[in-house]
């Protein structure tokens, strides 16, 4: 069984590495949660983040390893709070 949820993590790591906008990153990892998708992976080796930075993403603001927004080639953005992915700038 973790054998199969670390396949899927990974799988969602390498895709998100050509992720160039908001919706790609949400279509990626899929709604479950509060927020618009959610990665459940955070206890693993690699990061929405570092995937996201080789993508081409840039980084706006951080408050913590798990709190973020980040934007997109395309210029969309989203915030990263605790595994959750929402749409825009949620720092308000």
């Amino acid at each position: 069984m973790w054998d199969a949820f670390w396949k899927l993590i990974e799988e969602q790591l390498e895709a998100l590495q050509s992720a160039k906008s908001a919706d790609d990153v949400i279509r990626i990892l899929g709604g479950a949660g509060p927020g618009d998708a959610h990665f459940a992976g955070s206890g693993g080796d690699g990061t929405v983040r570092a995937s996201l930075f080789t993508a081409g993403w840039e980084l706006v603001w951080q408050e913590a390893y798990y709190f973020w927004v980040m934007r997109a080639p395309d210029g969309s953005l989203i915030t990263y709070i605790e595994g959750d992915i929402y749409r825009g700038d949620k720092r308000s």
